[in-house]
């Protein structure tokens, strides 16, 4: 009780204190209108956004020194042809957000969830996106190329969840020089962004100002729900000769987190069939949506995040210059979930129990009551889960002459998400089971004359191993005429060819084997869920459960015959696709201006050849062996071209004022999963999902409109229109199709979510308001609308209506703090066991306090989740829930040195 009370006390006084700053800020704002005047920028146009190095023309917004940088920015965003903006970090560990999606959500137009979908919510920040659309639809690039990455947990490698978002989580802040975010294209921005790209520009060894550099930075991570403290250490060298034309840099990085979360999940909902005795006893009961399962679910991991990355530029003669660099990062991510799982769905469907005062609200079963159980306790532990990233990139720069400069760059990129030696083992659950749906609260579930602190008997048990594979070989040459003409100053065109490879891989799905129901369990050594579980999700609800210690899941799954490990009889096939595509793309792009006015007008063509291999059941020579049938690998081809025209243009009205211009065509392939077509089930929730062999790529026609007013010194009031004409949009709908039943070890009807092409719209306001305040105190603050929909009227997966961000800030030369608040409105995430998935509002505030101690040494403090918020999702309605989870407040101490 003093714990919670205490997390109570936090939340009102981090609130408190987000109330006090505002409010200074609203009685200092009068005094500020005082300092009126006008910002004239130094002429310059944006750079191509897939270079290495962000042109100066690029809206900046620094993430230290804000004072000291905001004058700078707004005269860089003043310049900038295309809609853009930059998240930069000076030196190292400044960003005040401990992830790069963190930075990121603070600009107008950007989102950010903290998962790809199939692992619920957790604390960090890992997937971004923009104006409301799929994180699939924006490209994430490194340096201008490509990045594979790899997700760590399980159904986001096999099965309906894997796409094509990034995870920043492979990704520490202390190795990026700068973020930019494009959001209108060009002619030369590498396609596969439909709403736009982002690009990780690292730092580079010639950058830095002394010959000689070394940074580091050790921070203290503590998570106030899992109770424990972790170290982050991180170092950079640069190195460089007083001529400036050679220079190497080297960075390394170790992190450790330990998480913990609390969760109430509802994995679905079923109809009631229409001739199950619980029906036939009260036909009012027929297609009413029941919850599949309803678990208390304990979450525990502890992560590792560890790599590093090399540079070695070279500038050996005038015009001329080379540069080789590398990165690469391992998240280690082995965890353990236990999950007490009340199934309603079994207990009417499949034992045909007829449920007691059963209440119905919403063509839903929100209450029942059964003299039985057909509950079970899940048991997963993944102790070798992960994932890792790795490029090697070479590029360089020739310039001809004074009005021809060439550049061109190869690379490979590689990443891979894991899951190996995974221990499932399943306990039945005795007693009766009572329930309660309670809307948007967690729900009420008791097991009458149940035993929930000791193990049962055996239900069930597998695990096993999957991958997914992600690899990429990339070359591409650009050229830049600069052309002596009143009107058109410079000519870009180029050239680019791809070899992309994703595979989704499950060699084993293993089951009990001969003795698995007769042998003993794993040995338990009295081991419960933690006393204070659950109590930050409200709800009263109970923690009295028993879970057994991860060694010993994995002491039992070891044990010869406890588990059929053969890889041929439990290769799951179903599991598995590949998807390859090559693709060829030219581009040319005209720069100019003229009194008052600048743009660029271009095209780029793009043709994709995409190869998809899929594994069929039976066929004339299928492969046998495999207990999920006879299967047959089977490729599909197929290969279309894409013609992108675009155009920017910015208007210099006065000299405070300026208006933007943009339109373009873009496109985004469909994610690989949506490709795959292989049906992926789950035996327990009796759904699943499945792929389209035959979906187009995403295409859209986007226009932007905006205006920008430099109202006083580094002030800035701007407004933006967007509109997306999304023609061939991917959404999912569900079906019903029968499949065999692994567990049951006999066919079973499933519901089954699959892909398919639509159309819909997406358009939106963004406002942006900053500036400073009397006596070192400012703010910045932005908000986005946006109106996403399919032309049915059903969502736009991922589209909230409503994100803000406020941010206020103090700084003087040995002080800097600053307090940030996010909201992002509900959103669908997607279908998820044939039921939409949405998320909640959400709120967040975080704050970042820095101490300088001297010229060489700072103090730094991060707190995150600060009003330790619940992550609430729900299904098609609010009577409907699908989880709560709880995560914590997560904080950073410690010291950043430079010498």
């Amino acid at each position: 009780m003093n714990e919670l009370m205490a997390r109570q006390h936090t939340r009102h006084t981090a609130i408190a204190a987000a109330v006090m700053i505002l409010a200074m800020g609203a009685a200092l704002e009068a005094h500020a209108q005082q300092a009126q005047g006008t910002q004239a920028g130094q002429a310059g146009q944006a750079g191509q956004a897939g270079q290495a190095e962000p042109d100066p023309g690029m809206q900046t917004v620094v993430v230290t020194g804000v004072r000291a940088a905001l004058e700078q920015s707004l005269r860089q965003k003043r310049n900038a042809d295309s809609v853009v903006e930059v998240v930069t970090a000076e030196d190292i560990g400044k960003m005040p957000d401990k992830n790069v999606a963190d930075a990121i959500q603070r600009l107008p137009g950007v989102n950010t969830q903290s998962s790809a979908g199939g692992e619920g919510g957790f604390g960090e920040n890992d997937r971004v996106s923009l104006r409301g659309t799929s994180p699939s639809l924006q490209q994430t690039l490194f340096n201008g190329h490509a990045i594979s990455t790899g997700d760590w947990f399980l159904l986001n490698q096999i099965g309906g969840n894997v796409g094509r978002s990034s995870s920043f989580s492979l990704l520490p802040s202390e190795l990026v020089g700068s973020i930019l975010v494009q959001k209108s294209a060009t002619a030369d921005l590498v396609e596969g962004g439909v709403s736009g790209a982002i690009n990780v520009i690292t730092r580079r060894p010639l950058d830095f100002r002394q010959p000689l550099t070394f940074e580091a930075s050790v921070q203290a991570n503590h998570n106030d729900l899992s109770g424990k403290t972790k170290p982050h250490v991180s170092a950079l060298v640069a190195m460089k000769n007083q001529a400036n034309s050679a220079g190497f840099l080297l960075q390394g990085f170790s992190e450790k987190a330990a998480v913990r979360r609390d969760g109430q999940e509802i994995l679905g909902y079923t109809p009631i069939n229409a001739n199950s005795a619980a029906a036939i006893a009260n036909p009012s009961l027929a297609g009413v949506l029941m919850p599949t399962f309803i678990g208390a679910s304990l979450f525990e991991q502890t992560k590792e995040r560890s790599g590093g990355a090399f540079d070695l530029e070279l500038r050996p003669a005038r015009g001329v210059s080379l540069d080789l660099n590398g990165f690469y990062s391992e998240l280690k991510a082995g965890h353990q979930n236990t999950n007490w799982l009340a199934a309603p769905m079994y207990s009417i469907n499949d034992r045909g129990w007829i449920p007691q005062n059963p209440v119905v609200r919403n063509n839903t079963l929100v209450a029942a009551g059964f003299a039985q159980n057909a509950g079970e306790v899940d048991n997963i532990w993944r102790p070798d889960a992960g994932g890792e990233s790795w490029y090697l990139d070479l590029n360089g720069k020739f310039r001809v002459n004074d009005d021809l400069n060439l550049s061109g760059r190869v690379g490979r990129t590689h990443g891979v998400g894991y899951d190996r030696n995974d221990v499932f083992y399943q306990n039945n659950v005795d007693g009766g089971m009572v329930y309660a749906l309670n809307g948007m609260s967690p729900a009420t579930v008791t097991y009458p004359g149940g035993n929930t602190v000791s193990p049962g008997s055996t239900a069930w048990a597998g695990g096993g191993e999957a991958q997914s594979v992600d690899q990429e070989n990339y070359a591409q040459v650009d050229a830049d005429w600069r052309v002596r003409d009143s009107v058109i100053s410079a000519v870009r065109f180029g050239a680019r060819l791809t070899d992309h490879d994703r595979t989704a891989e499950h060699p084993l799905e293993t089951r009990p084997g001969p003795v698995g129901f007769t042998n003993p369990g794993p040995a338990w050594n009295g081991e419960k869920y933690p006393s204070d579980f659950a109590s930050d999700l409200g709800g009263n609800l109970s923690s009295n459960y028993f879970k057994y210690p991860g060694w010993a899941l994995g002491q039992w799954g070891a044990v010869p015959g406890n588990r059929l490990l053969d890889y041929t009889l439990r290769h799951n096939w179903m599991d598995e696709f590949r998807v390859g595509e090559k693709t060829a793309a030219l581009y040319a792009m005209l720069e100019g201006g003229g009194d008052n006015w600048s743009g660029n007008i271009g095209l780029r063509a793009v043709q994709t050849r995409q190869s998809t291999v899929v594994n069929l059941p039976g066929g004339p020579n299928p492969i046998t062996g495999s207990a999920f049938g006879a299967y047959t690998p089977t490729v599909f081809k197929r290969t279309y071209r894409d013609y992108l025209p675009s155009a920017n243009v910015k208007f210099d009205v006065r000299p405070d004022l300026v208006v933007r211009a943009a339109v373009a065509k873009t496109m985004a392939r469909p994610d690989y999963s949506a490709l795959g077509g292989s049906v992926s089930l789950n035996d327990d929730a009796l759904s699943g999902s499945g792929g389209n062999v035959n979906l187009d790529p995403v295409r859209s026609t986007n226009v932007d409109l905006s205006a920008e007013w430099y109202f006083a010194p580094k002030a800035l009031l701007s407004a933006g229109l967007f509109y997306m004409d999304l023609r061939s949009i991917v959404a999912q709908g569900t079906s019903f199709g029968t499949y065999y039943n692994n567990k049951r070890s006999a066919p079973a009807e499933y519901q089954i979510t699959s892909p398919f092409n639509s159309s819909g719209t997406n358009k939106g306001v963004e406002l942006s308001w900053q500036q400073p305040l009397w006596n070192n105190f400012g703010f910045l603050a932005n908000y986005t609308w946006a109106d996403g929909e399919l032309d049915d009227g059903s969502e736009l997966l991922n589209s909230s209506k409503r994100t803000y961000n406020l941010t206020g800030y103090f700084e003087n030369e040995r002080f800097s703090a600053r307090l940030a608040y996010s909201f992002r409105s509900a959103y669908k995430a997607g279908v998820d066991r044939g039921a939409s998935q949405h998320v909640d509002d959400m709120p967040s505030l975080a704050a970042s306090l820095n101490v300088k101690l001297s010229e060489r040494f700072t103090l730094t403090f991060d707190a995150l989740n600060l009003t330790n918020e619940i992550i609430k999702m729900y299904a098609e309605n609010k009577d409907r829930p699908r989880a709560f989870y709880a995560n914590g407040r997560t904080f950073y101490l410690g010291l950043r040195g430079k010498l």
